[in-house]
């Protein structure tokens, strides 16, 4: 697995916290920080996708 893919894991399931812990006490900074955070997790597994169909060729 490519370190890029474990940042993304990493980063989505943080921002997805992020966001619970904003819905429960009601923070929209909160939800919204953790909403770009799982945008952002999202785009380094895309990548790191990319990153492994370089490496195959």
């Amino acid at each position: 697995m490519e370190s890029e893919h474990i940042k993304g894991a990493a980063n989505k399931a943080a921002g997805k916290a992020k966001q619970a812990a904003g819905d429960a006490i009601d923070n929209k900074e909160m939800q919204a920080k953790g909403k770009l955070q799982e945008m952002k997790g999202k785009a380094q597994g895309v990548v790191g996708d990319a990153k492994d169909a370089i490496e195959e060729k």
